[in-house]
Order: structure tokens, then sequence, then C-alpha cells
């Protein structure tokens, strides 16, 4: 028996332009209504020291015309921080910079970090190297922003791309501002003024030996950051909580403060807030670490892919 078409319009003409809970799920659908200003905004910026070609709706935007192993004059960095502002993250590509350019920089913009837990550069300490192989796999495919156990996690990283995969090995990066502006109202009242404990234990602790742990747990102890925070250039609201370094919310039992955690974890998941980086070798990727979240694709195993992030130091995270 022939099928009866019961309907004359598209199933979405009776739904208004917004995101809609899917029945039976905490998933989202529908036109993602809450990015519109914003993509528009960003569509109507100018430049005067670079060109731009835009990668996502809210985020994402190569920058061409620049020569970042040249001591650039300030009114190009200017433009560039403000650039790191509007799109939250910028790329650059065929950089071939040494790891001292690369570091030259990326101290432009601040103070770099060591990091305590990934080895550097041999001959540049600021630099953390990842260098993955079959013996090395990629395990930074998760959301996340870097380094929230500091009590003043990084500001930005620039990050260089020294051999790369023919295919594979892509950079994704969410939009922590839209992440927030997407949650149901009810949701949004929920988390406001709530606190996140951080910790290196959940993905650093294989590398503290025992007799290091009671000193490195001294030196770096649990830290508290608000879980929804204000960035301190743009003025926006946006999330700070991240699966990697997450250990709790503050006032909540175990499982409740975990599926909150998912929740709004669960926000960088949605392609609508995203933008996607195909790296060539010396492309660079710089973002500013409060406004996005990133994840490393780990689709190219056993073969190479070596990247080298410098990173800026940051200030302690208000609500």
């Amino acid at each position: 028996m022939a099928d009866t078409l019961l309907a004359s319009n598209d199933p979405a003409a009776a739904l208004s332009a917004r995101w809609v809970r899917m029945a039976g799920t905490d998933r989202m659908v529908g036109p993602a209504a809450h990015l519109a200003a914003e993509r528009e905004r960003l569509a109507a910026l100018t430049w005067n020291e670079f060109g731009v070609r835009r990668l996502g709706a809210t985020l994402g935007a190569e920058l061409s015309g620049l020569d970042l192993r040249t001591d650039l004059p300030d009114a190009v960095i200017d433009e560039i921080r403000r650039a790191l502002a509007e799109y939250k993250v910028i790329f650059f590509r065929d950089q071939p910079v040494s790891p001292e350019q690369h570091v030259a920089f990326a101290r432009r913009f601040g103070d770099l970090e060591v990091h305590p837990f990934i080895p550097g550069n041999p001959s540049v300490p600021e630099l953390v190297r990842f260098q993955k192989t079959a013996e090395v796999g990629g395990y930074e495919n998760s959301w996340h922003h870097d380094v929230t156990w500091r009590l003043t996690p990084s500001m930005g990283a620039v990050l260089h791309a020294l051999h790369v995969p023919e295919v594979g090995g892509d950079t994704l990066f969410a939009d922590m501002y839209a992440a927030y502006d997407g949650l149901p109202d009810e949701v949004k009242a929920q988390i406001d003024g709530l606190t996140a404990v951080h910790d290196f234990m959940k993905s650093f602790g294989r590398q503290v030996p025992p007799d290091k742990m009671e000193e490195t747990r001294a030196k770096y102890p649990l830290v508290e950051h608000p879980v929804v925070c204000t960035h301190e250039v743009t003025g926006r609201r946006f999330l700070y909580v991240n699966r990697n370094f997450v250990d709790h919310i503050v006032g909540f039992e175990p499982a409740e403060s975990d599926a909150l955690i998912d929740q709004l974890c669960s926000q960088a998941d949605y392609p609508e807030h995203q933008c996607r980086f195909r790296w060539e070798r010396d492309s660079i990727a710089f973002w500013d670490n409060r406004a996005v979240q990133h994840y490393a694709a780990s689709d190219y195993w056993p073969e190479v892919r070596i990247m080298e992030r410098a990173s800026i130091v940051g200030n302690r995270p208000a609500g």
C-alpha cells in the first residue's frame, strides 16, 4: 500500500527560528539563531594590515599577507590582537618560523609559560613539543581549554605545525561564547554563580613520580574557577568547564556534578559552534584559550604529527 502524504508543509514550518529540544533527549536541533548577530557582526569587520578569510559562523579566520618571522610593527601586532579577540582563533599559512622566531612572536602578546608535564623543545623550553608517532599516540582528542588547573591559566596559545600527515590530524575549535548563549534559560539560571574545581591529576597524574607527588600537589593545588566566566577583553560570558581538568562542581553530589559537567561540555559538540582547521606544514594557529576550546583529531595513527606550542600567561578567570 502506498504511503499517504499527511502534510503539505516542511515539518520545520511549524517551528519558530530557534533551537528546540529533540523529544526524549537533551540535544537541540533547528536553526542556531543565537549565532546570527555575531555572524553578521564579524562579516562587517574591516582590517588594514592583513587579509581575512573566515572559517566558521562565529569563529576562525585565516590571516594573509603577514610574515611572522619578522619584527612586526606595533600597529600590526595590535591589529592581530584585535583579530584574536574578534574571531577567537586565527590562522596563518606558510610561516616557516624557527623556534626562536616562534617564541619571539608569541612573546609580543605576553609572558610565556613552561609546561611542567609535557616535554619541551630541547633548546627552547617555552615550546611544548607534541611529537606523535606509532609509539606515541595522540590523546588530545577531547574538548578542552589548556591548563585550567593553573590558578592563572593561559590567555592564548600559538601552535606551529612542523610535520603533518597527508590526511588527518585536523584541529577543531569550539566557540564557548556560543556554547553559553545556546543553553536553555533555565540552565543558564542554574549555573550562574557556580564554581568548578580543576585538577592536573585527571590528565597528568601519570607524569608525576610517587616520591614527587606531595611536592607537585603543593605547587599545583586544586583550584576553583567560575563555571561561567566573563572575558576580560570582550566582556562576554563563556562556559569554562572541560572534561580533561574539571574534577567536580562545588556543592553538588558526585552524580549530579558529573551529569552537569557532561551536559555543559557537550555544548562544544555542536558543529554550529565549531570551525575546523586542516593543517599544512608551517601553518600556525593562535587561539584565545578563554573564548574557545579545542580538539585535536586523532585519526592519523601510526603516521607522524609534530607540533610545537607557545602558551601565553593569562589572568585568573572571573565570573
